[in-house]
């Protein structure tokens, strides 16, 4: 199929081949388990047609996807949009899942784990924690929590694939999934015993039919289940299979040999020969957990859990104090004008998120998808109270980034100084991490001019306690220029006009083509680039400038303070410079020759699709071969991998793509390096390059290559990245336990001199014990381990995920990185046993002319766990499914809800996430769900339908959801007469289904007719 978003991309010029070796002579030191974490790993091994973690979980998720928008396109009619771009957005969040599934790799606490990798027989462990995965990614999910839910996902992936890799599963003949593994009701086999032989010995790279009989044996009465045994922990038994390759070290021990299937090489993989057959039914398997995804939550959450065409955010966060009243009518004059221009335009309205503040009230975080609701919001805004500085800004950006999605831009509008300074470290770990933008409007002089301003009124004045610094405001311009946000000062009579930088950064498909500040006054030149793809260029200049003269591609030249020219428009505010470019904009390379005062800021914005993503990452050490991304700020002075993914070609596009250039602050070229192309068959192409040594001062990076046209096309990524001479590392991520505490585990490595470390802890709901400065000393290359405890309350809600944070700052020096985890509180005791249905009377006696006849089925749906049924959905069938009158003689209602509605408002539905609206007595395909929970509310009698349809359809889905979420797929079959077959059942782990007596069924029909 065609790969979207991707479009071809040229190998770039000035190969280091290098590095290659090197990076394949650094293997030979490493063990190896599991499919191969990542594309890299391909090239360590030299196994370059294998499949890896991270293409089997990207083609699963780009194939849903597809699938998911094209059944939305079918509904909506054939003039939607052939070409679909998935965007930065997307390509992000599958780069989450695939870094949650390849951390299983990487990280101490889950890489030697056998229960983590279905190792060492350790079967019914890795089962239970498979249902946990699954459990919290729909908790997640169903609270709007996407970052934790795509995390969540990633682990479940990566223990999933690998049991079709470590297992036997593919040598006893079977070529499709094991339902057993997320669904307890369906037949399992039995586990060989610790005393049982599994292999004979194996003296050669390739090992074939060195499974025992029994373990090969295809007649499912017989069959018998193992796994391989890795390494030494835990002692492997005699007799039994080993991982294998070279570098396992049990696979010397009887029976010599192995039985892994991650790769094509035999000298990883003894049953190489297996790899691409597990591989699909690996891929199957994933494929089948995305589909039940997004059948449980809806089309449109699951489409949103992947940021699939999600435009920008718009995230306020507004002082209210009473000096306010121009900024909140600035504000919301702005966001009226974005509403409107989305409600003219196709596709979501996005989301809205607005964090109000003052002192010392935070919040509380209003979010929503329904623009008027928002703007409801905005008018109940009242600028009351307050007017002595500061205030508590610092809080209200942490909780916008916590609630907004990444890649967002984050807007504050206030007029004084954080009061809460100590948060600034957790702010900034959070901006990193997410690598959202935050800009500053303030209207307030840091000169601290005292009289009035205003548009001829008399505007309240702050109450200055005591003289005020002049540096008050430095750390909103550290956060804005480390996110790649502006700080601007401007007035009250201009915040209106100054606030058109809010709907020129939230345009969907918007890039970044220069980004750089200087703080000297002096003449200074800068240049960007624009190629074909690019429309509708603004520049936006803050500080005070004495002259600016633009020069096109051609070389015309417009002095933009004195004249009107051909090339570009300006419009000057308090505090802001806005020029926009004037159509027909020509392709190639633009000059700015600026003079000006004090502190200037150059960012140059336009519209396209293509954008690119990075990471650094450095070759793994431990247990597995590939590329481990680098958690944090890299480590200045020592080499690493830049790793690139180009997102939004079309897939007629061709672009090459050569080089990197990072650049320190003021634009000033720091480094290149030279990218090698990894292999073309994956979704996104992913570039690499080799960083000898990383710079030791901030820098951003800068993408260059070629269009299709030949022009030169440069994308920049803002955020600035901060070396740094210490690491920490999260080694353990808990799900959190109402009422009861957790203990969360990390590592702080010292790759400077023996000195003091301060670390300090933060979590966005109170939970932690304390939350520093703690002080430690590190020697010289040493390590640190630590825990912070954390106290869930008996209140806290299933589902919600608490942001915790940590930074650790050297005492001696500017040195500082941080770390950010997220965790999921989960139900004491959760139900995860799923609903069942058991076929009562099937009716079919279909002629050879189908047309002439029709066949149908009766059947019981009742609820195994505590939580009742919740709704029924006809998936799949030509037919209509009819349900019976409720108990009690109620008069039917009907009551269609689909799942994706109750996502829009948080605490808005019911305990099961359905809307009640009305019943309605017969479902067919394309309805959405149908709620039931009243009808069999407070009954222990299953809910009776019945199906029917023509002959020439002689197949059927019907889904079933539990209040809890837990999913059903009964599939209905013409002339099935036996307990009905599932496909699917939610991942949470669905609880045995109990056979309703044939006899038991006919009675309950008679007593309660079926429509």
């Amino acid at each position: 199929m065609s790969q979207v978003g991707r479009g071809r991309i040229w190998e770039g010029s000035g190969r280091q081949m290098h590095w290659f070796i090197l990076a394949y002579l650094l293997l030979l030191a490493l063990p190896c388990m599991g499919f191969l974490p990542n594309f890299w790993s391909r090239v360590l091994t030299l196994s370059w047609d294998s499949h890896t973690h991270q293409y089997i979980t990207e083609q699963a998720i780009l194939n849903v996807t597809l699938e998911t928008l094209n059944g939305i396109k079918k509904q909506q009619g054939s003039h939607a949009d052939e070409q679909t771009r998935l965007g930065r957005g997307f390509w992000r969040a599958v780069g989450e899942v695939v870094k949650s599934n390849a951390a299983m790799d990487f990280l101490n606490s889950t890489r030697s784990d056998p229960m983590y990798h279905f190792d060492s027989e350790r079967v019914d462990s890795s089962m239970v924690m498979l249902r946990q995965f699954w459990a919290q990614t729909l908790l997640s999910v169903r609270a709007n929590e996407y970052q934790s839910a795509r995390h969540s996902l990633g682990q479940l992936f990566h223990s999933l694939q690998d049991f079709y890799s470590h297992s036997n599963w593919l040598e006893m003949g079977q070529r499709s999934i094991y339902l057993h593994l997320l669904q307890p009701e369906e037949p399992a086999i039995p586990v060989a015993q610790e005393n049982t032989p599994t292999c004979m010995e194996c003296f050669s790279a390739t090992c074939r039919n060195n499974l025992l009989p029994r373990l090969t044996n295809a007649q499912q009465d017989s069959q018998l289940l193992t796994t391989g045994y890795f390494s030494t922990f835990p002692q492997k038994p005699q007799g039994k299979c080993s991982h294998g390759g070279i570098l396992d070290s049990s696979r010397k021990m009887g029976a010599k040999g192995g039985i892994n299937k991650d790769s094509t090489s035999p000298l990883f993989s003894p049953h190489h020969y297996l790899h691409v057959e597990a591989a699909t039914v690996a891929t199957e398997a994933t494929l089948t957990v995305l589909r039940d995804l997004r059948d449980t939550v809806g089309h449109k959450t699951f489409l949103k859990l992947f940021s699939v065409k999600q435009v920008p955010a718009l995230v306020f966060v507004i002082d209210t104090t009473g000096s306010m009243f121009d900024e909140i009518t600035a504000a919301r004059l702005r966001a009226h004008s974005i509403i409107q221009r989305r409600t003219n335009s196709p596709g979501q309205p996005g989301t809205f998120l607005l964090v109000p503040f003052h002192d010392p009230g935070v919040g509380p975080v209003y979010e929503t998808e329904d623009p008027n609701q928002f703007m409801q919001h905005m008018e109940n805004l009242m600028a009351l109270g307050g007017g002595d500085e500061p205030e508590m800004c610092l809080s209200a950006i942490q909780l916008a980034l916590t609630h907004s999605p990444p890649l967002s831009e984050i807007f504050v509008f206030t007029d004084a100084s954080p009061k809460d300074a100590h948060l600034f470290d957790a702010v900034k770990a959070l901006i990193l991490e997410k690598q959202s933008k935050v800009t500053f409007l303030l209207t307030e002089d840091p000169s601290y001019k005292t009289e009035s301003r205003g548009r001829g009124r008399k505007r309240r004045k702050r109450r200055r306690r005591e003289a005020l610094s002049p540096d008050r405001f430095s750390l909103y311009s550290s956060l804005s220029s480390l996110s790649g946000g502006l700080t601007i000062f401007t007035t009250n009579s201009d915040i209106h006009n100054v606030s058109t930088i809010v709907e020129d950064n939230t345009v969907a498909d918007k890039v970044t083509l220069l980004h750089v500040e200087s703080d000297q006054e002096l003449m200074s030149s800068h240049s960007f680039r624009v190629d074909s793809s690019i429309k509708n260029v603004t520049l936006h200049i803050t500080g005070i400038l004495i002259e600016c003269i633009l020069t096109g591609p051609s070389g015309q030249t417009q002095s933009l303070l004195s004249e009107q020219g051909p090339l570009a428009e300006l419009k000057h505010f308090e505090g802001l410079y806005r020029i926009r470019l004037l159509a027909p904009i020509k392709s190639g390379q633009w000059k700015l020759l600026t003079k000006y005062e004090g502190h200037i800021t150059f960012n140059v914005i336009g519209d396209s699709s293509v954008d690119f993503l990075y990471y650094f990452a450095t070759v793994t050490n431990e247990t597995h071969p590939g590329l481990a991304r680098v958690e944090g700020s890299p480590v200045a002075g020592v080499s690493a991998y830049l790793v690139l993914a180009v997102t939004g070609l079309a897939t007629e596009e061709e672009a090459s793509f050569s080089h990197v250039t990072l650049l320190g602050a003021e634009g000033e070229r720091l480094k290149l390096v030279w990218l090698n192309s990894s292999s073309s068959s994956y979704s996104v192409e992913e570039l690499v390059g080799w960083v000898d040594s990383v710079p030791r001062v901030p820098f951003c990076v800068r993408l260059t290559g070629r269009d299709s046209r030949g022009n030169k096309l440069e994308r920049v990524s803002t955020e600035m990245v901060q070396p740094t001479h210490v690491q920490i590392q999260v080694l353990s991520v808990p799900r959190l336990v109402p009422g009861h505490s957790t203990m969360v585990d990390f590592d702080i490595l010292n790759h400077g001199p023996a000195r003091l470390f301060s670390l300090a802890a933060d979590d966005d709901c109170g939970y932690l014990h304390t939350r520093g400065p703690h002080r430690f000393h590190i020697a010289k290359q040493g390590s640190f381990r630590g825990q912070v405890h954390l106290h869930t309350p008996a209140t806290a809600q299933a589902g919600a995920t608490v942001t915790l944070t940590f930074t650790v700052r050297a005492l001696d020096s500017p040195d500082s990185n941080y770390a950010v985890a997220y965790l999921t509180v989960v139900p004491p005791d959760p139900d995860t046993s799923s609903p069942s249905c058991s076929a009562a009377l099937v009716q079919s006696s279909c002629p050879p002319t189908c047309k002439e006849s029709n066949w149908s089925m009766s059947l019981a749906v009742s609820d195994r766990g505590r939580s009742g049924l919740a709704a029924l959905q006809l998936q799949k069938g030509e037919g209509t499914l009819f349900l019976n009158t409720p108990p009690m003689g109620d008069s039917l209602e009907e009551a269609q809800s689909d799942p994706d509605q109750h996502q829009a408002h948080r605490g808005e539905t019911n305990s099961g996430g359905y809307h009640h609206h009305h019943y309605k007595a017969r479902l067919e395909k394309g309805d959405p769900p149908l709620n039931v929970s009243e009808w069999v509310q407070g009954s222990s009698q299953p809910l009776w339908v019945k199906y029917t349809s023509s002959c020439c359809f002689a197949q059927a889905e019907l889904l079933v959801w539990d209040a809890a979420g837990n999913m059903k797929r009964c599939h209905l079959t013409s002339g099935d007469q036996r307990q009905l077959g599932d496909m699917s059942t939610e991942t949470s782990g669905a609880g045995q289904i109990t056979l309703t007596g044939f006899f038991f069924i006919m009675s309950g029909l008679l007593c309660s007719p079926l429509l």
